[in-house]
C-alpha cells in the first residue's frame, strides 16, 4: 500500500551539500583548500591559517527545490518542495602563533516530503468492495544541524594538524494517514488513522584534519588535505502515536524506527593548487554507513538499505587580476565544479548515481576589508 518512496522518506533525509558557496561553486572541493582570507568548513587543520590580530567571518544563505517523480503500478507519483534558509556561520581566529581556533553551524540534512496515494472503490475487488474509497497520506518535515568547534595547529613549517568536535541536534517527525470512505452509504469518512513518529537527535562527534603544503613558493601553492569523522548511530528519542478516528491514541517510546538514524564514518582526501589567478581542487569522499541490517521494508514498498558510497569533487576558480583598480570586474572570481557520486541508500538492491554541476563567481567588496560577497548555484 505505501507505493511511493521518496529518497527522504528514510534515515537522515537529504544531505546538504557541505563547505562555504565558494567551496560548493567548486563542486564542494575544499578539504585540502587553505587561506589567510577565506573560512574552510570542512578541514580543522585550515583554523592554524587564520591570519594573526584579526579574525575571519562567513555567513551564507541557501534556497533548494527538491522535485521527485516516479511510476508505481502504470500511475505517476510527484513530489516537490522548496526551502530557503541560512547555510553556514561560521568564524576562524588566532589562538596563538601558529594556532588558530574554529566554529561553524552548517545544517546537515533536510527531510521534506508530502505524497498521496489513492485505493479506488471497486465493487468487484474481494478486498475492498465493501470497504470503499482508501487515501493514504505520507508526509514528513525536519533537519539534521551541525555545530563545530576546533583548533588547527602548524605543528611544523607547511604541515599543519586540526581537531573539532561535532554536535549534532535536529528533529525531524514523520505522519502516516489512512482515511476510509465508504461509497455504499454515498460517502463520507468512515474511519481516518493517523501514526506519527517523532525523532529527537542530540549526538557528538569527532573529526580529524590534516594539511601539508607540498609546494610552497611566492608564485603558487599545492597542499595536500586529509579529514577523518567519526559515524556510528544517532540513537534518537522516539515518540511514536497511532491515534484512531481522532478518539483513541496509543504512544510508544522507544528506538523502534525503520531504519536506524545514523552518521557514516568519512574520510576525505584532496588537493588544491592556487596561484595569483587560479584556484582548482579535486577531493575524494569515502563514506562507510556501517550496514550491518537487513532492508527495511512495509508490504508493498521496496526494500531500502544503507550503502558506501564514493564521491569525487573538482572545482576550478579564475580571477583575471585582483590588484586591477580600473576594471572592477577583473577582480571577481569566477567558478565552476563538478561532482559525481552515488547516493547512500539502495531501493530494492538498486544504486543510484548522483551529479551536480556547479558554477558562481565572487565579488570583492573593498569597504569591507579583504571581504567578498559570492553566489553560487548548484544542479
Amino acid at each position: 500500500i505505501n507505493a511511493f518512496s521518496p529518497y527522504t522518506m528514510y534515515g537522515i533525509g537529504e544531505q546538504n551539500t557541505p563547505g562555504t558557496l565558494q567551496m560548493r561553486s567548486m563542486g564542494g572541493a575544499g578539504v585540502a583548500m587553505r587561506s589567510v582570507s577565506t573560512v574552510n568548513l570542512l578541514n580543522p587543520a585550515a583554523y592554524s591559517a587564520a591570519p594573526q590580530k584579526t579574525f575571519l567571518f562567513n555567513f551564507g544563505l541557501e534556497g533548494q527545490n527538491y522535485y521527485n517523480a516516479q511510476t508505481v503500478g502504470g500511475v505517476g507519483k510527484r513530489t516537490a518542495y522548496n526551502t530557503f534558509n541560512f547555510h553556514d556561520i561560521a568564524f576562524q581566529m588566532p589562538v596563538a602563533k601558529r594556532l588558530g581556533l574554529g566554529f561553524s553551524l552548517t545544517p546537515y540534512s533536510s527531510v521534506g516530503y508530502r505524497t498521496k496515494y489513492y485505493h479506488e472503490y471497486d465493487p468487484e475487488d474481494p478486498i475492498y468492495a465493501n470497504v470503499g474509497n482508501i487515501q493514504y497520506n505520507y508526509q514528513g518535515e525536519g533537519d539534521v544541524t551541525e555545530v563545530k568547534l576546533g583548533i588547527g595547529w602548524e605543528v611544523v613549517k607547511r604541515v599543519s594538524i586540526g581537531v573539532a568536535a561535532e554536535y549534532y541536534w535536529g528533529d525531524i517527525e514523520r505522519t502516516y494517514q489512512t482515511v476510509v470512505s465508504n461509497n455504499i452509504v454515498n460517502g463520507g469518512s468512515v474511519n481516518t488513522v493517523t501514526g506519527t513518529a517523532s525523532y529527537g537527535i542530540s549526538r557528538i562527534k569527532m573529526q580529524l584534519g590534516l594539511q601539508a603544503d607540498l609546494i610552497q613558493s611566492e608564485r603558487q601553492v599545492l597542499t595536500l588535505g586529509a579529514t577523518y569523522d567519526m559515524g556510528g548511530n544517532l540513537r534518537p528519542s522516539v515518540n511514536q502515536t497511532v491515534v484512531n478516528g481522532d478518539i483513541y491514541g496509543t504512544v510508544v517510546r522507544g528506538d523502534t524506527t525503520r531504519m536506524a538514524l545514523k552518521l557514516p564514518v568519512q574520510l576525505g582526501v584532496g588537493l588544491y593548487y592556487q596561484n595569483a589567478k587560479i584556484a582548482a581542487g579535486v577531493d575524494y569522499i569515502y563514506q562507510n554507513w556501517e550496514n550491518n541490517e537487513s532492508p527495511k521494508s512495509v508490504p508493498g514498498a521496496v526494500n531500502v538499505a544503507y550503502k558506501n558510497t564514493n564521491t569525487v569533487k573538482l572545482g576550478f576558480e579564475y580571477t583575471p587580476n585582483r590588484m586591477d583598480i580600473r576594471n572592477y570586474l577583473k577582480r571577481w572570481s569566477y567558478r565552476v565544479g563538478f561532482r559525481y557520486g552515488t547516493y547512500y541508500q539502495t531501493f530494492e538492491g538498486k544504486t543510484l548515481s548522483q551529479y551536480a554541476v556547479t558554477a558562481g563567481f565572487g565579488m570583492p567588496v573593498r569597504f569591507l576589508g579583504r571581504s567578498s560577497i559570492d553566489f553560487g548555484v548548484e544542479f
